[in-house]
């Protein structure tokens, strides 16, 4: 009998890691799945190694690393993790013939085309047609890609990293964050502001301009909290709490994502849609879904009418990462 042949594929992210092994078969479909908290390793040989272990060992053909920090000659230095992960390295301890690393935002890039309509949830129906397509994901950090179309209509993903540009305000309040960010941190970039990080950083910024209370059951929650950023969203759409500070924490970081998402539009020409990635996004459609978030997407003076040609969708599948560094590693089998 032939033996299967498998691929590995994780999305490594700051919080946590995605992991898949696939069987070399279109479409792909995952035999073994897990997910690790990232930072309970002490890097990324060890992760993978529980993982495969837990699997039987198998033999594994190709793996593909999407990661959270930009990738030079197969390594990376991680951006929110004090890794050094290098494809070659992993390929030679872990026993798989190829390793190839890529960024996290690439791979995840590289599964819209294979999204179902049902996966995707539209915020600007704009004009479907053919074109660049421009991808950003708000989680850890704030990352970014986009894809490239040519004339036999085939879409090529491309890292980039856009997330660390420098974060430029639209109203004085930003800009009064602007200033308490350069105070603390030096350069402000995009991610410093619209991130689970950023979500911290506005939280914090309007707790000390004052104007606003702070309840001492949020406080508490917020130190008791291993990750403050969720119980910032979760109050935010509780209507029984009524936090009027997590609910302005999360009209900035909107108004900011919209910003963004209009600036990456505009950069890559993206004619073929705007799609949005993360942790948090898909968690607070109800918020994207209102007018604040195209309001600063549009906000692009003489330009303000073609962004509003350009549909701007939310991919609600956690695991489209995942299936987009699978996809890249069955493509190095060709």
């Amino acid at each position: 009998m032939q033996k299967t042949v498998l691929l590995l594929a994780v999305d490594m992210g700051g919080t946590k890691t995605n992991l898949g092994l696939y069987p070399a078969i279109l479409p792909l479909q995952p035999w073994q799945e897990a997910t690790y908290k990232t930072k309970d390793f002490p890097d990324a040989q060890t992760l993978l190694n529980k993982f495969i272990a837990a699997c039987g060992r198998p033999e594994i053909r190709t793996a593909c690393l999407g990661v959270p920090g930009p990738v030079l000659a197969n390594r990376s230095v991680t951006t929110n993790l004090p890794w050094l992960i290098d494809g070659g390295e992993l390929a030679t301890t872990l026993q798989i013939p190829k390793v190839m690393l890529v960024n996290d935002l690439m791979a995840t890039a590289t599964a819209i085309p294979h999204l179902a309509p049902d996966e995707l949830y539209t915020i600007n129906p704009g004009r479907d047609r053919e074109g660049n397509i421009a991808v950003l994901s708000p989680g850890t950090g704030l990352g970014e890609a986009f894809l490239t179309y040519a004339q036999d209509h085939h879409l090529t993903a491309h890292a980039s990293e856009g997330g660390h540009s420098d974060f430029a305000p639209n109203s004085p309040q930003e800009a009064e964050l602007l200033a308490w960010l350069q105070e603390i941190v030096g350069h402000v970039s995009y991610e410093q502001v619209c991130s689970s990080l950023g979500l911290i950083n506005i939280y914090n910024f309007l707790k000390r301009r004052g104007g606003i209370n702070e309840p001492e059951w949020l406080a508490e929650l917020i130190r008791q909290a291993e990750d403050p950023s969720r119980v910032i969203v979760e109050c935010s759409l509780d209507p029984k709490k009524n936090c009027e500070l997590c609910r302005e924490t999360m009209r900035i970081f909107v108004s900011v994502l919209g910003a963004e998402a209009g600036n990456l539009a505009l950069k890559v020409m993206a004619s073929g849609g705007v799609y949005i990635g993360g942790g948090i996004t898909h968690r607070i459609t109800g918020i994207l879904d209102s007018q604040l978030f195209l309001k600063n997407f549009l906000n692009k003076g003489r330009l303000a009418e073609l962004l509003s040609d350009i549909p701007v969708r939310v991919i609600m599948d956690p695991k489209a990462p995942l299936r987009g560094a699978a996809q890249l590693a069955w493509q190095t089998m060709g």
